[in-house]
């Protein structure tokens, strides 16, 4: 059994972690919208916008996984550890389609520039979920703690009396 300080610590990383996936969504969020505009300034901003999400989703997995090995080592009960694992996945995912992505877009090709403008419209849905996951997990863990007791300040000086 974890201490309420690690627990805490695992929720602000979660937390943490929520807010790079809305990030990751945003940046191909937008990377979309500018894919679909055709000129080759804006596939050029999607372009940038994708090798963000590549760094963020990234980021995203690396410490998915280091906060999934902290469980074990920590010896966190199955449930937990377990909670983590469909994150974890779609982490890895959103890596690869948003490092796929960044790859077909660079292309001369028309048809390699539409695998990537599909790479990208993958991504943001892996995005969607991953964030949406994460938001989820954080309300779940926080549902799991033990509940603090909170003391109105009168009620406090009432009894100190």
């Amino acid at each position: 059994m974890s201490t309420p300080a690690e627990q805490n610590l695992r929720q602000q990383s979660l937390r943490r972690l929520g807010g790079l996936a809305h990030q990751t969504r945003a940046s191909l969020r937008a990377a979309d919208r500018f894919v679909t505009q055709g000129g080759a300034e804006d596939r050029d901003t999607a372009s940038w916008l994708v090798c963000t999400a590549v760094e963020l989703a990234s980021e995203v997995a690396s410490d998915l996984d280091s906060l999934a090995k902290g469980l074990r080592e920590a010896g966190s009960d199955a449930a937990r550890q377990q909670a983590l694992a469909p994150s974890r996945k779609i982490a890895h995912q959103l890596h690869a389609a948003c490092r796929a992505a960044d790859v077909y877009l660079e292309q001369d090709s028309r048809d390699d520039q539409d695998t990537g403008t599909w790479l990208v419209a993958s991504a943001l849905g892996l995005a969607d979920r991953l964030a949406g996951a994460l938001d989820d997990g954080v309300g779940a863990w926080a549902a799991s703690e033990p509940a603090k007791r909170v003391v109105p300040v009168a009620a406090r000086a009432a009894a100190a009396g």
